[in-house]
């Protein structure tokens, strides 16, 4: 993969956010491709003209094939204070998504139970609880139709694996370019239409709010939307 500069959202001492290019690993798995977590070490290390290695804690993923927020922790007491926060949902994220269609949704609220299939890298939702079900809610807005997709304001109360892809195509319209989950429709670049729009929480060591938000893509789908103002 093409190494580049990622554009720097947020840093301080403690963490450092960016927006994350479709495409990229958050960090590394079996493929050995460079990620998103080596780009930022190499950012750190050049900046501060660090020796040795770089220390970045990872408490957030966004899918290789989406875009958007995402947070590092540059020290371990941030990175454990986070993952306190993230244990206690004291963490929101706002997503936004491209979906086929229009959502035909009388309640905004969608709460489904999850699980996973390991050896696909597949998630399933179904309306009841079961065993290895985990309960998965979000809560949404339609706020556009333009040339037969939606864009939808996304809430995200639960963290589950892959649930707004799930759940979306579960209510029968899936995320753009999710071929995985159902679309009909690819990008350009073969990412799918879901960014991470902002995400907000009290600072672990300062005890500030922050919020960080980061523009979503120029290109199909996004661009039926490119005067739709959220950043």
């Amino acid at each position: 993969m093409k190494q580049h500069t990622v554009k720097i959202l947020y840093e301080d001492n403690h963490l450092i956010a960016v927006n994350k290019p479709i495409g990229w690993l958050s960090q590394g798995d079996e493929t050995g491709d460079w990620t998103l977590m080596d780009e930022v070490k190499k950012y750190i290390k050049k900046k501060y003209d660090k020796p040795g290695d770089v220390f970045l804690g990872s408490f957030q993923r966004l899918d290789r094939p989406t875009s958007g927020v995402i947070f590092f922790a540059k020290t371990s007491k941030a990175l454990t204070r986070m993952n306190t926060l993230i244990r206690e949902r004291k963490i929101t994220k706002r997503y936004l998504a491209v979906v086929d269609g229009r959502p035909n949704i009388e309640n905004k609220r969608l709460v489904h139970y999850l699980s996973k299939d390991k050896k696909t890298n597949k998630s399933k939702a179904y309306d009841k609880a079961g065993k290895k079900r985990k309960e998965a809610i979000l809560n949404l807005e339609v706020l556009a139709y333009l040339n037969q997709v939606s864009l939808l304001d996304i809430d995200l109360n639960t963290g589950r694996s892959h649930q707004i892809r799930v759940q979306l195509s579960k209510t029968g319209t899936p995320i753009v370019g999710d071929m995985k989950y159902g679309a009909m429709r690819k990008t350009p670049n073969l990412g799918i239409a879901l960014h991470c729009l902002e995400i907000g929480f009290i600072h672990p060591v300062k005890q500030i709010p922050i919020s960080v938000k980061a523009k979503f893509p120029d290109f199909y789908p996004w661009d039926n939307f490119k005067d739709f103002k959220t950043v």
